[in-house]
């Protein structure tokens, strides 16, 4: 069950300005849509007003611009859907997490696992695994040898830490994600491919968030790392040796081939693709669906799309497509007729 709080003891804790009944009592955390009496719904646009005035929540979190669109009771603060956020979390706290070491659970005699930690059943903790204060480790997940895990980090069940990794403090790793997999490195020779050791490492900074099924490889000589407050989708592929800067966020889908190097505070869409050994400066975005295929050193908005049509219309458009080299030679032989023409009268 959520936690109650008044609205007044929301405000004294988050901040805010509360504008109405600060008596009003909050349990849950709700869409204007679906909001019931004693849920607490938020606005963080005008357009949303319809919605906001058939809510029945009881109060809502707003900007001060849109005070006047309800009579609920609400507190107004600078950016709403982040206000909210907190509230959330705040309304509903992590399950309650208790210390020790399951019967079922496999630790080798040479791994430090502090007495505040949490390891679930059927769990293997490799050799000289060291793990900080009140980590928590899922029901079957894997720490292979030599794994550094700093204090506060959970890993949700069935997560694997491949050997000689590190993961910093307040990481929060899903359930299904691989750190520290081999990087996808081979050289050919004679038409046969030979595996290239992957011996780097995969460093995880502070305050990172993985999810469920994604995949970070390993660096082949130098580490693959993801620097402090990186928050990443479900199904994420990194490759070996990438960079990706402090507070970047990236969303399902996306793949990052190796050594690319994505900057700070970026944003990048579901299913974006970026080719390998490129650079990404700080504060790109990169739309849903884009194919980056050459670095970029500006930051702005970036999209690499081709509007959807049905098959048969696609089929004509790539026609076209293939003819452009010819259609652009015919262009610059009409656009010398022409200055010919002009020259002539």
């Amino acid at each position: 069950m959520s936690k109650q709080y008044s609205l007044s003891d929301i405000a004294t804790l988050l901040g805010g300005q509360v504008v109405g009944d600060g008596f009003t009592s909050i349990a849950r955390v709700s869409s204007l849509a679906n909001a019931q009496p004693g849920d607490i719904s938020f606005i963080n646009d005008a357009k949303y007003q319809k919605a906001l005035i058939s809510s029945r929540a009881s109060a809502v979190v707003l900007r001060e611009q849109d005070t006047s669109l309800t009579t609920l009771p609400k507190i107004i603060v600078d950016n709403p859907y982040a206000y909210f956020a907190k509230v959330s979390t705040l309304l509903n706290s992590p399950a309650t997490v208790h210390s020790g070491v399951a019967p079922s659970a496999v630790v080798d005699a040479t791994a430090i696992i502090p007495a505040t930690c949490c390891i679930g059943p059927m769990v293997v903790i490799g050799e000289n695994v060291v793990l900080g204060e009140h980590v928590v480790i899922g029901a079957g997940c894997v720490i292979e040898n030599d794994v550094l895990i700093a204090r506060n980090t959970r890993l949700e069940p069935h997560v694997t830490i491949k050997h000689h990794c590190e993961i910093g403090q307040n990481c929060h790793i899903f359930s299904g994600a691989v750190i520290g997999s081999d990087g996808f490195g081979y050289a050919e020779e004679a038409g046969v491919w030979l595996k290239i050791p992957q011996v780097g490492r995969v460093i995880i900074h502070d305050n990172v968030d993985i999810g469920a099924n994604t995949t970070i490889d390993r660096g082949a000589l130098d580490n693959t790392i993801i620097e402090d407050g990186v928050k990443l989708d479900n199904l994420i592929q990194i490759g070996h040796n990438c960079i990706i800067g402090a507070h970047t966020v990236i969303a399902g889908c996306t793949g990052i081939a190796g050594s690319a190097k994505i900057g700070k505070h970026c944003k990048i869409g579901g299913a974006a693709m970026i080719l390998g050994h490129l650079e990404i400066a700080d504060h790109i975005t990169i739309s849903p669906g884009s194919m980056i295929t050459r670095s970029l050193a500006l930051a702005d908005t970036y999209t690499a799309l081709m509007p959807f049509q049905t098959h048969k219309a696609w089929l004509n458009t790539a026609a076209k497509i293939r003819h452009l080299d010819t259609l652009v030679d015919k262009i610059k032989q009409l656009e010398k007729d022409i200055a010919l023409l002009k020259s002539s009268k």
